[in-house]
Protein backbone atom coordinates (compact mmCIF):
# COMPACT_ATOMS: atom_id res chain seq x y z
CA UNK A 1 0.00 0.00 0.00
CA UNK A 2 1.30 3.20 -1.08
CA UNK A 3 2.30 6.16 2.05
CA UNK A 4 -0.51 8.48 0.01
CA UNK A 5 -3.24 5.75 0.88
CA UNK A 6 -2.41 6.01 4.59
CA UNK A 7 -2.19 9.26 4.96
CA UNK A 8 -5.21 11.79 5.72
CA UNK A 9 -5.91 14.67 3.44
CA UNK A 10 -4.24 16.99 6.32
CA UNK A 11 -1.32 15.04 6.75
CA UNK A 12 -0.67 15.09 2.71
CA UNK A 13 -1.02 18.91 2.24
CA UNK A 14 1.17 19.55 5.14
CA UNK A 15 3.93 17.28 3.91
CA UNK A 16 3.70 18.24 0.15
CA UNK A 17 3.63 22.48 1.60
CA UNK A 18 6.67 21.55 3.76
CA UNK A 19 8.12 19.95 0.96
CA UNK A 20 7.94 23.03 -1.42
CA UNK A 21 9.28 25.28 1.44
CA UNK A 22 12.23 23.33 2.06
CA UNK A 23 12.66 23.50 -1.88
CA UNK A 24 12.05 27.16 -2.40
CA UNK A 25 14.53 27.81 0.95
CA UNK A 26 17.48 26.23 -0.58
CA UNK A 27 16.91 27.74 -4.24
CA UNK A 28 17.32 31.05 -2.33
CA UNK A 29 19.66 30.27 -0.21
CA UNK A 30 22.05 29.32 -3.19
CA UNK A 31 21.05 31.98 -4.88
CA UNK A 32 21.84 34.49 -1.90
CA UNK A 33 25.07 32.10 -0.97
CA UNK A 34 25.95 32.43 -5.06
CA UNK A 35 25.45 35.72 -5.83
CA UNK A 36 25.94 37.60 -2.83
CA UNK A 37 27.66 35.81 0.10
CA UNK A 38 29.89 34.36 -1.66
CA UNK A 39 31.43 37.43 -3.49
CA UNK A 40 31.15 39.18 0.07
CA UNK A 41 33.40 37.13 1.33
CA UNK A 42 36.08 37.16 -1.02
CA UNK A 43 36.14 40.71 -1.01
CA UNK A 44 36.13 40.66 2.75
CA UNK A 45 39.07 37.88 2.52
CA UNK A 46 41.09 40.02 0.17
CA UNK A 47 40.85 43.35 2.37
CA UNK A 48 41.98 40.86 5.04
CA UNK A 49 45.17 39.31 3.30
CA UNK A 50 46.20 43.04 2.31
CA UNK A 51 46.04 44.19 5.86
CA UNK A 52 47.91 40.96 7.39
CA UNK A 53 50.52 41.33 4.16
CA UNK A 54 50.97 45.31 5.39
CA UNK A 55 50.92 44.78 8.87
CA UNK A 56 53.30 42.39 8.94
CA UNK A 57 55.52 44.51 6.34
CA UNK A 58 55.07 47.49 8.43
CA UNK A 59 55.88 46.25 11.83
CA UNK A 60 59.53 44.87 9.88
CA UNK A 61 60.63 47.96 8.86
CA UNK A 62 59.54 49.88 12.23
CA UNK A 63 62.26 50.30 14.74
CA UNK A 64 62.55 47.98 17.47
CA UNK A 65 60.76 50.15 20.40
CA UNK A 66 57.84 51.09 18.56
CA UNK A 67 56.60 47.27 17.34
CA UNK A 68 54.88 47.32 21.03
CA UNK A 69 52.72 50.16 20.72
CA UNK A 70 51.74 49.12 16.83
CA UNK A 71 51.14 45.62 18.15
CA UNK A 72 48.83 47.17 21.25
CA UNK A 73 46.75 49.27 18.30
CA UNK A 74 47.03 47.06 15.77
CA UNK A 75 45.20 44.26 18.43
CA UNK A 76 42.76 47.44 19.46
CA UNK A 77 42.03 48.43 15.66
CA UNK A 78 41.78 45.59 13.98
CA UNK A 79 42.01 42.41 16.60
CA UNK A 80 45.26 41.17 14.89
CA UNK A 81 48.12 39.92 16.56
CA UNK A 82 52.02 39.51 15.19
CA UNK A 83 54.71 37.23 16.58
CA UNK A 84 57.95 37.01 15.62
CA UNK A 85 58.16 33.44 16.70
CA UNK A 86 55.87 30.79 15.69
CA UNK A 87 52.43 29.93 17.93
CA UNK A 88 53.05 27.12 20.67
CA UNK A 89 51.18 24.02 20.05
CA UNK A 90 49.99 25.18 16.84
CA UNK A 91 47.65 22.18 14.91
CA UNK A 92 46.96 22.03 11.47
CA UNK A 93 43.51 24.29 10.44
CA UNK A 94 40.11 22.78 10.74
CA UNK A 95 38.63 24.82 7.59
CA UNK A 96 35.20 25.13 8.93
CA UNK A 97 34.79 28.33 7.26
CA UNK A 98 34.45 28.85 3.53
CA UNK A 99 36.10 32.34 4.29
CA UNK A 100 39.14 31.09 5.97
CA UNK A 101 39.93 29.29 2.45
CA UNK A 102 39.47 32.63 0.57
CA UNK A 103 41.86 34.33 2.84
CA UNK A 104 44.84 32.01 2.54
CA UNK A 105 44.28 31.87 -1.53
CA UNK A 106 44.54 35.75 -0.84
CA UNK A 107 47.25 35.46 1.06
CA UNK A 108 49.02 33.42 -0.99
CA UNK A 109 48.74 35.75 -4.08
CA UNK A 110 49.26 38.44 -2.48
CA UNK A 111 52.93 37.03 -1.35
CA UNK A 112 53.74 34.99 -4.26
CA UNK A 113 53.65 31.19 -3.05
CA UNK A 114 51.92 29.09 -0.43
CA UNK A 115 51.52 30.11 2.95
CA UNK A 116 51.67 28.28 6.08
CA UNK A 117 48.46 27.99 8.49
CA UNK A 118 48.04 26.34 11.63
CA UNK A 119 45.45 27.57 14.80
CA UNK A 120 46.09 27.53 18.81
CA UNK A 121 44.20 27.26 21.31
CA UNK A 122 44.77 30.72 23.47
CA UNK A 123 42.62 31.02 26.51
CA UNK A 124 39.37 28.96 25.68
CA UNK A 125 39.60 30.64 22.26
CA UNK A 126 40.38 29.44 18.51
CA UNK A 127 43.48 31.64 16.98
CA UNK A 128 44.30 31.46 13.31
CA UNK A 129 47.75 32.08 12.42
CA UNK A 130 49.23 32.30 8.88
CA UNK A 131 53.34 32.43 8.77
CA UNK A 132 54.29 35.39 6.56
CA UNK A 133 57.18 37.24 4.97
CA UNK A 134 58.67 40.18 6.84
CA UNK A 135 61.70 42.18 5.91
CA UNK A 136 64.31 39.08 5.56
CA UNK A 137 62.67 36.61 7.97
CA UNK A 138 59.27 35.63 8.49
CA UNK A 139 56.21 36.84 11.04
CA UNK A 140 53.18 35.16 12.10
CA UNK A 141 50.07 36.81 11.63
CA UNK A 142 47.16 35.80 13.62
CA UNK A 143 43.76 36.56 14.78
CA UNK A 144 40.48 35.13 16.97
CA UNK A 145 37.84 32.94 15.39
CA UNK A 146 35.30 35.17 16.40
CA UNK A 147 36.32 38.07 14.39
CA UNK A 148 35.14 36.37 11.16
CA UNK A 149 31.99 37.71 12.76
CA UNK A 150 28.99 36.65 9.98
CA UNK A 151 28.71 32.54 9.97
CA UNK A 152 26.81 32.57 7.00
CA UNK A 153 26.47 28.49 6.63
CA UNK A 154 25.14 28.60 10.28
CA UNK A 155 22.36 31.43 9.19
CA UNK A 156 21.62 29.43 6.25
CA UNK A 157 20.95 26.27 8.74
CA UNK A 158 19.12 28.11 11.21
CA UNK A 159 16.74 30.07 9.17
CA UNK A 160 15.70 26.77 7.25
CA UNK A 161 15.32 24.82 10.53
CA UNK A 162 13.16 27.96 11.92
CA UNK A 163 11.55 27.93 8.56
CA UNK A 164 10.54 24.55 8.29
CA UNK A 165 8.98 24.52 11.62
CA UNK A 166 7.32 27.48 10.71
CA UNK A 167 6.12 26.32 7.69
CA UNK A 168 5.01 22.76 9.33
CA UNK A 169 2.69 24.54 11.20
CA UNK A 170 1.66 26.70 8.91
CA UNK A 171 0.84 24.12 6.50
CA UNK A 172 -0.67 21.88 9.13
CA UNK A 173 -3.33 24.76 10.09
CA UNK A 174 -4.39 25.60 6.27
CA UNK A 175 -4.48 21.74 6.36
CA UNK A 176 -6.57 21.34 8.84
CA UNK A 177 -8.90 25.01 7.52
CA UNK A 178 -9.17 23.34 4.29
CA UNK A 179 -10.15 19.52 4.80
CA UNK A 180 -12.46 20.48 8.03
CA UNK A 181 -15.44 21.34 5.71
CA UNK A 182 -14.71 18.40 4.19
CA UNK A 183 -14.98 16.14 7.29
CA UNK A 184 -18.26 17.80 8.30
CA UNK A 185 -19.57 16.71 4.69
CA UNK A 186 -18.26 13.00 4.98
CA UNK A 187 -19.86 13.00 8.65
CA UNK A 188 -23.13 14.65 7.10
CA UNK A 189 -23.25 11.73 4.19
CA UNK A 190 -22.36 8.96 6.64
CA UNK A 191 -25.51 10.10 8.35
CA UNK A 192 -27.47 10.67 6.11
CA UNK A 193 -26.49 7.03 4.46
CA UNK A 194 -28.01 5.60 7.28
CA UNK A 195 -30.74 6.91 7.37
CA UNK A 196 -30.46 9.57 9.46
CA UNK A 197 -31.20 13.56 9.00
CA UNK A 198 -27.86 15.05 9.39
CA UNK A 199 -27.59 18.60 10.40
CA UNK A 200 -27.43 21.66 7.78
CA UNK A 201 -23.45 22.69 6.78
CA UNK A 202 -22.50 26.07 6.60
CA UNK A 203 -22.54 27.10 3.60
CA UNK A 204 -19.48 29.62 4.09
CA UNK A 205 -15.72 29.60 3.54
CA UNK A 206 -14.14 29.16 -0.03
CA UNK A 207 -16.13 29.88 -3.31
CA UNK A 208 -15.91 25.84 -4.02
CA UNK A 209 -16.12 24.90 -0.60
CA UNK A 210 -19.72 27.02 -0.01
CA UNK A 211 -20.70 24.98 -3.58
CA UNK A 212 -20.60 22.22 -2.41
CA UNK A 213 -21.93 22.51 1.10
CA UNK A 214 -25.08 24.48 -0.76
CA UNK A 215 -25.66 21.60 -3.50
CA UNK A 216 -25.71 18.90 -0.33
CA UNK A 217 -28.23 20.94 2.09
CA UNK A 218 -30.28 21.10 -1.26
CA UNK A 219 -29.79 17.16 -2.14
CA UNK A 220 -30.63 16.84 2.02
CA UNK A 221 -33.44 18.63 1.88
CA UNK A 222 -34.79 16.35 -1.76
CA UNK A 223 -34.06 13.56 0.16
CA UNK A 224 -35.85 14.84 3.19
CA UNK A 225 -38.84 15.41 0.63
CA UNK A 226 -38.53 12.45 -0.80
CA UNK A 227 -38.76 9.95 2.29
CA UNK A 228 -41.72 12.05 3.63
CA UNK A 229 -43.67 11.89 0.31
CA UNK A 230 -43.06 7.29 0.50
CA UNK A 231 -44.39 7.75 4.05
CA UNK A 232 -47.85 9.90 2.81
CA UNK A 233 -48.09 7.49 -0.20
CA UNK A 234 -47.56 4.45 1.76
CA UNK A 235 -50.00 5.74 4.43
CA UNK A 236 -52.63 7.11 1.63
CA UNK A 237 -52.93 3.85 -0.31
CA UNK A 238 -53.15 1.70 2.45
CA UNK A 239 -56.09 4.10 3.98
CA UNK A 240 -58.04 4.42 1.11
CA UNK A 241 -57.63 0.99 -0.03
CA UNK A 242 -58.86 -0.31 3.13
CA UNK A 243 -62.60 0.68 2.12
CA UNK A 244 -62.92 -0.48 -1.21
CA UNK A 245 -61.11 -3.83 -0.25
CA UNK A 246 -63.73 -3.93 2.74
CA UNK A 247 -66.66 -3.44 0.02
CA UNK A 248 -65.23 -6.16 -1.83
CA UNK A 249 -65.27 -8.90 0.81
CA UNK A 250 -68.56 -7.83 2.48
CA UNK A 251 -69.67 -8.18 -1.81
CA UNK A 252 -67.94 -11.48 -2.40
CA UNK A 253 -70.01 -13.22 0.85
CA UNK A 254 -73.34 -11.84 -0.74
CA UNK A 255 -72.67 -13.13 -3.89
CA UNK A 256 -71.48 -16.15 -2.63
CA UNK A 257 -74.88 -16.49 -0.91
CA UNK A 258 -77.07 -14.64 -3.81
CA UNK A 259 -75.33 -13.62 -6.89
CA UNK A 260 -76.74 -10.32 -8.18
CA UNK A 261 -75.95 -8.05 -11.33
CA UNK A 262 -76.23 -5.24 -8.81
CA UNK A 263 -73.31 -6.43 -6.49
CA UNK A 264 -71.38 -7.49 -9.65
CA UNK A 265 -71.22 -3.84 -10.70
CA UNK A 266 -70.18 -2.63 -7.07
CA UNK A 267 -67.61 -4.97 -7.66
CA UNK A 268 -66.32 -4.18 -10.77
CA UNK A 269 -66.49 -0.26 -9.79
CA UNK A 270 -64.65 -0.93 -6.53
CA UNK A 271 -61.96 -2.76 -8.80
CA UNK A 272 -61.60 0.19 -11.04
CA UNK A 273 -61.24 2.68 -8.18
CA UNK A 274 -58.63 0.66 -6.77
CA UNK A 275 -56.84 0.04 -10.44
CA UNK A 276 -57.31 3.71 -10.63
CA UNK A 277 -55.74 4.85 -7.41
CA UNK A 278 -52.75 2.21 -8.11
CA UNK A 279 -52.23 3.61 -11.49
CA UNK A 280 -51.83 7.11 -9.89
CA UNK A 281 -49.49 5.97 -7.30
CA UNK A 282 -47.22 4.68 -9.92
CA UNK A 283 -47.56 7.87 -11.58
CA UNK A 284 -46.65 9.73 -8.74
CA UNK A 285 -43.77 7.22 -7.70
CA UNK A 286 -42.50 6.78 -10.93
CA UNK A 287 -40.10 10.38 -11.13
CA UNK A 288 -41.56 11.13 -14.87
CA UNK A 289 -38.55 10.86 -16.59
CA UNK A 290 -37.69 13.87 -19.23
CA UNK A 291 -39.81 13.46 -22.61
CA UNK A 292 -38.57 14.73 -25.77
CA UNK A 293 -39.80 17.54 -26.80
CA UNK A 294 -42.11 17.75 -30.11
CA UNK A 295 -44.03 20.30 -32.06
CA UNK A 296 -47.53 20.89 -30.64
CA UNK A 297 -50.05 23.12 -31.99
CA UNK A 298 -51.83 24.13 -28.82
CA UNK A 299 -55.44 24.65 -30.34
CA UNK A 300 -55.18 21.50 -31.62
CA UNK A 301 -54.72 19.49 -28.58
CA UNK A 302 -56.67 21.44 -26.30
CA UNK A 303 -59.60 20.28 -28.84
CA UNK A 304 -58.52 16.61 -29.01
CA UNK A 305 -58.56 16.77 -25.14
CA UNK A 306 -61.74 17.79 -24.93
CA UNK A 307 -63.07 15.43 -27.57
CA UNK A 308 -61.08 12.65 -25.45
CA UNK A 309 -62.78 13.63 -21.65
CA UNK A 310 -66.10 12.04 -21.25
CA UNK A 311 -69.03 15.05 -20.45
CA UNK A 312 -66.31 17.55 -21.54
CA UNK A 313 -67.70 18.65 -25.10
CA UNK A 314 -70.69 20.09 -23.64
CA UNK A 315 -69.24 21.82 -20.61
CA UNK A 316 -65.98 22.98 -21.95
CA UNK A 317 -64.97 26.20 -23.83
CA UNK A 318 -61.83 26.62 -25.76
CA UNK A 319 -60.33 30.66 -26.24
CA UNK A 320 -56.79 29.80 -27.54
CA UNK A 321 -54.80 31.77 -29.69
CA UNK A 322 -52.53 29.90 -33.02
CA UNK A 323 -49.65 28.81 -30.31
CA UNK A 324 -47.32 26.17 -31.50
CA UNK A 325 -44.69 25.31 -28.75
CA UNK A 326 -41.82 22.67 -28.79
CA UNK A 327 -42.46 20.78 -25.79
CA UNK A 328 -42.97 17.03 -24.29
CA UNK A 329 -46.35 16.56 -25.50
CA UNK A 330 -47.53 13.24 -23.05
CA UNK A 331 -46.60 15.57 -20.12
CA UNK A 332 -48.38 18.76 -20.88
CA UNK A 333 -51.96 16.28 -22.14
CA UNK A 334 -51.30 14.66 -18.46
CA UNK A 335 -51.15 17.96 -17.10
CA UNK A 336 -54.01 19.46 -18.82
CA UNK A 337 -55.93 16.55 -18.26
CA UNK A 338 -55.83 16.28 -14.52
CA UNK A 339 -56.88 20.09 -14.29
CA UNK A 340 -59.50 20.10 -17.10
CA UNK A 341 -60.83 16.74 -14.74
CA UNK A 342 -60.76 18.36 -11.61
CA UNK A 343 -62.94 21.19 -13.30
CA UNK A 344 -65.36 19.13 -14.28
CA UNK A 345 -65.63 16.99 -11.25
CA UNK A 346 -65.69 20.39 -8.80
CA UNK A 347 -67.28 22.83 -11.50
CA UNK A 348 -70.88 22.31 -10.15
CA UNK A 349 -72.02 21.59 -13.64
CA UNK A 350 -70.85 25.01 -14.81
CA UNK A 351 -69.06 25.68 -18.10
CA UNK A 352 -65.18 25.19 -17.97
CA UNK A 353 -63.07 27.52 -19.90
CA UNK A 354 -59.68 26.62 -21.23
CA UNK A 355 -57.23 29.45 -21.86
CA UNK A 356 -54.37 29.95 -24.05
CA UNK A 357 -51.88 33.39 -24.45
CA UNK A 358 -48.71 34.21 -24.38
CA UNK A 359 -46.74 37.11 -22.95
CA UNK A 360 -43.46 38.24 -21.90
CA UNK A 361 -41.72 35.26 -23.07
CA UNK A 362 -44.21 32.99 -21.49
CA UNK A 363 -46.89 30.51 -22.62
CA UNK A 364 -50.15 30.49 -19.86
CA UNK A 365 -52.59 27.88 -19.74
CA UNK A 366 -55.41 28.15 -17.88
CA UNK A 367 -58.40 25.89 -16.81
CA UNK A 368 -60.86 27.97 -15.38
CA UNK A 369 -63.81 26.88 -13.50
CA UNK A 370 -67.19 28.20 -11.50
CA UNK A 371 -67.10 25.95 -8.71
CA UNK A 372 -66.68 26.57 -5.22
CA UNK A 373 -63.13 27.66 -5.40
CA UNK A 374 -60.23 26.75 -3.54
CA UNK A 375 -59.26 29.26 -0.04
CA UNK A 376 -56.35 31.30 -0.21
CA UNK A 377 -54.53 29.21 2.98
CA UNK A 378 -55.55 25.61 1.60
CA UNK A 379 -53.81 26.62 -2.05
CA UNK A 380 -50.61 25.29 -1.30
CA UNK A 381 -51.53 22.45 0.68
CA UNK A 382 -54.03 21.03 -2.18
CA UNK A 383 -50.96 20.19 -4.10
CA UNK A 384 -49.55 17.79 -1.59
CA UNK A 385 -50.33 13.75 -2.08
CA UNK A 386 -53.32 12.63 -0.70
CA UNK A 387 -54.31 16.04 0.49
CA UNK A 388 -58.48 16.18 -0.04
CA UNK A 389 -60.89 19.56 0.65
CA UNK A 390 -63.68 17.23 0.80
CA UNK A 391 -64.00 15.70 4.39
CA UNK A 392 -64.80 11.97 2.95
CA UNK A 393 -62.58 9.82 2.18
CA UNK A 394 -64.96 8.62 -0.99
CA UNK A 395 -62.85 8.15 -4.05
CA UNK A 396 -66.05 9.04 -5.88
CA UNK A 397 -66.80 12.31 -4.78
CA UNK A 398 -63.23 13.56 -3.32
CA UNK A 399 -60.82 11.90 -5.64
CA UNK A 400 -57.85 10.23 -4.81
CA UNK A 401 -56.07 13.04 -3.70
CA UNK A 402 -53.36 12.86 -5.85
CA UNK A 403 -54.19 14.97 -8.81
CA UNK A 404 -52.47 18.37 -8.51
CA UNK A 405 -49.69 16.65 -6.75
CA UNK A 406 -48.99 14.92 -9.90
CA UNK A 407 -49.82 17.93 -11.54
CA UNK A 408 -47.24 19.85 -9.35
CA UNK A 409 -44.51 16.94 -9.74
CA UNK A 410 -44.65 16.36 -13.64
CA UNK A 411 -44.45 20.34 -14.40
CA UNK A 412 -41.25 20.59 -11.77
CA UNK A 413 -39.70 17.78 -13.71
CA UNK A 414 -39.94 20.22 -17.16
CA UNK A 415 -39.49 23.12 -15.16
CA UNK A 416 -42.88 24.33 -15.69
CA UNK A 417 -45.04 26.34 -13.02
CA UNK A 418 -48.09 25.68 -11.72
CA UNK A 419 -50.74 28.26 -9.57
CA UNK A 420 -53.71 28.71 -8.40
CA UNK A 421 -56.05 32.45 -8.59
CA UNK A 422 -59.04 32.80 -6.85
CA UNK A 423 -61.26 33.46 -10.88
CA UNK A 424 -63.63 36.98 -10.34
CA UNK A 425 -66.87 36.20 -10.17
CA UNK A 426 -66.63 33.00 -8.28
CA UNK A 427 -64.43 30.22 -8.81
CA UNK A 428 -61.13 28.97 -9.34
CA UNK A 429 -58.44 29.69 -12.00
CA UNK A 430 -55.60 27.13 -12.54
CA UNK A 431 -52.54 28.16 -14.87
CA UNK A 432 -49.72 26.20 -16.22
CA UNK A 433 -46.73 28.82 -17.68
CA UNK A 434 -44.34 27.64 -19.66
CA UNK A 435 -40.93 29.54 -20.58
CA UNK A 436 -40.66 30.01 -24.59
CA UNK A 437 -37.70 28.64 -26.18
CA UNK A 438 -36.35 31.52 -28.16
CA UNK A 439 -36.56 31.20 -32.64
CA UNK A 440 -33.47 29.59 -33.91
Amino acid sequence: MRLSSRLSLTQQNALLLLAFFILFELLVASAITYFLMVPMARRSAADLAGLMTLSAQTWSELPPVTRPAFEIELARSHALALRAEPPHNAEPPSWREPYLRFLVASLSVRVGGPVATSREEIRGQEWFWASLPAGDGRLSVGFPHSRIGPRPIHAVLASLAGGTLLTLLAAWWLARRTTRPLQRLQQAVTSLGRGQTPERLPETGPREIAALSRRFNEMTKQVEDLLAARTVLLAGVSHDLRTPLARLRLAVEMLVKKPSAELAAQVEGDIEAMDRLIGDVLTLARGFGHEAAQRVALADLLADLVRSTPGAAEHVQIEAADITLDVPAGALRRILANLLENALRYGGGQPVTLQAETGDGLCRIGVLDRGPGIPATEQEAVFRPFYRLEASRNVGTGGSGLGLAIVRQLAAAQGWDVSLDARPGGGLAVWLQIALLPAP
